[in-house]
């Protein structure tokens, strides 16, 4: 393994100034970007929404926020290539820890959903740009226990939201996760460029353009295929596990669900994944196998939890976290998809693709519902949820193995 890592031992990788600050950065970016989902039964309850309301008005702001991030995907990402890795780091997680804060105080679900917008739009920037940041910074053959290192730390946060949620009241939850991004600012952490971005700074090449890939079918295929193999992930996260406790109604579970309590689980497996498929493809020296390995794992996930019949609620818990840890692939995916591009379009696609990843579950509740009054919200989901795995195994396929490219190039326009 020290081999393969070349002078950089786990723990100086860990502690690198540029992974742990992305790392935390990621932490606070993942509290708030799930804690909506943790809470949304109690704050729509003390809003005065209640009864068959609350499933509707939930997708409706659900959607608000990751309409948001599609906005904040392309604009971060535009900024990342011509401004920097690190003005996008940090200008993400000032905007989601202001809207965060102000969210605290909503009165109605208006404001509910202007503030979810505001907070989708900074959430986009902060991972993309982690993970741009983090695979130009380090060794070709180390970057992928860097990007995993990041992922698992921020990937806690959620973990930590569920467990703040449990104790707090939803107002003081979203209070935490805006100081805590503010802290995370005022602490006043110096990140440098990496190389790569410094050198494409003095070159004249179009930047963050989204015309190199879109007007080339070649980039627009690659584009594409890194954003449908990323979707099993966030119809886990956003049908399976936002709407637990409805899913679990229809189960015939023997016992109310939480939302957060399945979220935190969720996210715990998710840790755990993480951790295992950024080792295992360093050893492997491969991401597409990786990938294949848990995509495979998510759909046998799937279909086992809804096919589960009269339950007791822990067992639910349990398989949120098998899920988890199947869908904990995130890390090596966003890596894949960094490797596949060059520098001057890099922050671009690292920042686009996972929040049209998370976007596309405002498509996918859609979808959701419309599949229900004729397969019921089972079968609608088990259906929806094939239907995924089945187009990300297609665009795997076709995907390049990436592992140890050299990422110190440009894409040229023609």
């Amino acid at each position: 393994m020290s081999e393969r890592v070349t002078d950089l031992s786990l723990t100086k990788i860990l502690l690198n100034p540029t992974v742990l600050v992305s790392g935390l950065g990621y932490f606070v970016d993942i509290y708030d970007l799930v804690l909506f989902s943790i809470v949304r039964v109690p704050s729509l309850n003390d809003l005065g929404i209640t009864g068959p309301n609350q499933l509707e008005v939930g997708v409706q702001l659900l959607d608000m926020q990751m309409a948001g991030m599609l906005i904040g995907g392309i604009l971060w990402g535009i900024m990342g290539d011509k401004r920097g890795r690190v003005s996008v780091l940090f200008g993400s997680i000032l905007l989601y820890s202001l809207a965060n804060l102000a969210n605290a105080f909503v009165q109605n679900t208006l404001q509910y959903s202007l503030l979810r917008l505001l907070a989708g739009i900074g959430l986009a920037g902060e991972l993309g740009a982690a993970i741009a940041l983090v695979s130009e910074s380090l060794p070709r053959h180390a970057r992928g226990y860097g990007t995993c290192f990041v992922a698992a730390i921020g990937v806690s946060g959620a973990v930590f939201a569920g467990l703040v949620a449990n104790f707090l009241s939803w107002r003081t939850a979203f209070l935490v996760g805006g100081l805590m991004g503010l802290a995370l600012l005022v602490t006043r952490f110096r990140l440098l460029e990496s190389n790569m971005f410094h050198k494409l700074h003095d070159r004249s090449v179009p930047k963050g353009d989204l015309g190199l890939i879109f007007k080339s079918p070649a980039r627009l295929i690659r584009y594409l295929r890194c954003i449908v193999v990323g979707i099993p992930t966030w119809f886990c996260i956003g049908i399976i596990v936002t709407f637990s406790p409805e899913i679990c109604r229809a189960l015939g579970a023997t016992g109310p669900v939480s939302a957060g309590t399945a979220v935190m689980c969720s996210y715990a497996g998710i840790v755990v994944g993480d951790l295992i498929t950024g080792f295992i493809g360093q050893w492997w020296r491969s991401r597409k196998k990786v990938v294949g390995v848990f995509l495979t794992a998510t759909l046998m996930a799937i279909v086992a939890l809804l096919n589960m019949r009269g339950f007791d609620p822990q067992v639910y818990y349990v398989m949120s976290f098998v899920v988890g840890v199947a869908t904990g692939y995130w890390a090596v995916f966003l890596t894949m998809a960094a490797e596949q591009f060059g520098t001057n379009i890099r922050a671009l696609v690292s920042i686009s693709v996972p929040n049209f990843v998370r976007g596309s579950v405002v498509l996918l509740t859609f979808v959701f519902k419309s599949l229900i009054p004729n397969f019921d919200l089972t079968g609608s989901a088990l259906i929806l949820g094939l239907t995924c795995i089945a187009v990300a195994f297609v665009a795997l396929y076709g995907m390049e193995e990436s592992f140890g490219a050299d990422l110190d190039y440009v894409e040229e326009s023609f």
